[in-house]
């Protein structure tokens, strides 16, 4: 089987700026594959680029085993793009929008009627639907929006920046709604700046900063790329915390930092292997450890260890 995406040295320039600078990829069909950079990183350039929006001025890219510049017809009858910002219309109500847009893709005015009581169900819009959507709040709108690229199945759904403005309790229903569509067997291209989200949804991402792919695989090969893990550890005796620090970093070869709390230490890149003898030096030495544990890198540890800045900071 084709994969659902792949491109090849993709590139695309504004004047002098790189916006997509030879971007390689491979979605697998069925997926939820992640695009995770900062703003400014290039991710909705790719987008565009990918759903013919914009022609590339080099390299090539095909979408379910079509061209995007020669077959940009048959890439645009087979995908769904729900765009950083809600695209329905304020002044309809929810089932109107939704009507209006099975319309548009060629349905009957009794399916287009059904279909839309269908999704706003689903949607769990039901409640809303004879309200204006300037009524809505930014997760009702953005639940719409997604409900309205789907009013005719697609083989591929692009999500640019789902979830950008929304509370927690809007992101975690939008999370739940690029679930069911992957479950469904649809492929998900998701762009996201949130760490967190590409963690949780994607089962492979690309890490782009600056126009090019600087990382790519499953969050944890990407966890495991960084090497080592966080070592947290408390001792019992805060008057012994020099002797204590001297053992971690003698051990691990890394240094070790204190927070406030001067018997607290937090160690990143330490091997697993190095926690048995830790543990046993300070036996040894007749210290005495309260709490410890291995936590494994973050995607915000990756994201620096690959950049060399943080995503937040970018974003800024």
């Amino acid at each position: 089987m084709t994969p659902a995406i792949e491109t090849f040295a993709l590139r695309k320039h504004f004047g002098t700026t790189r916006a997509v600078d030879g971007i390689d990829l491979a979605v697998r069909r069925g997926t939820v594959y992640g695009l995770l950079g900062p703003n400014g990183a290039g991710k909705t350039t790719t987008i565009r680029l990918l759903t013919t929006l914009l022609r590339p001025d080099g390299g090539g890219a095909r979408v379910l085993g079509h061209d995007v510049v020669t077959e940009a017809a048959a890439v645009r009858a087979k995908v769904s793009l729900t765009g950083q910002f809600a695209s329905v219309d304020e002044e309809m109500t929810g089932t109107e929008n939704m009507v209006l847009v099975a319309r548009l893709m060629g349905l009957s005015w009794q399916d287009a009627r059904a279909r839309a009581r269908e999704l706003l169900r689903e949607f769990d819009l039901e409640g809303a639907a004879g309200r204006l959507v300037r009524t809505f709040s930014g997760g009702m709108r953005r639940r719409l929006d997604i409900a309205a690229s789907l009013i005719v199945p697609t083989e591929l759904m692009v999500l640019d920046e789902p979830t950008t403005g929304l509370d927690p309790r809007s992101r975690n229903q939008v999370w739940d709604i690029v679930r069911g569509v992957a479950a469904n067997g649809t492929t998900v291209l998701l762009t996201t700046q949130y760490l967190e989200e590409a963690d949780r949804l994607a089962e492979r991402l690309a890490v782009i900063d600056h126009g090019r792919v600087i990382a790519e695989g499953t969050s944890r090969e990407l966890k495991t790329s960084v090497g080592g893990s966080t070592l947290h550890l408390r001792m019992v005796e805060p008057s012994r915390a020099d002797q204590a620090r001297q053992l971690i970093e003698k051990v691990t070869g890394e240094s070790a930092q204190s927070a406030n709390d001067e018997s607290t230490f937090t160690v990143p890149g330490v091997a697993a292997a190095d926690l048995p003898e830790l543990l046993n030096a300070f036996s040894t030495a007749g210290l005495s450890v309260a709490e410890v544990s291995l936590t494994p890198p973050s995607l915000d540890e990756v994201f620096l260890a690959l950049t060399g800045h943080p995503a937040e900071e970018e974003s800024a």
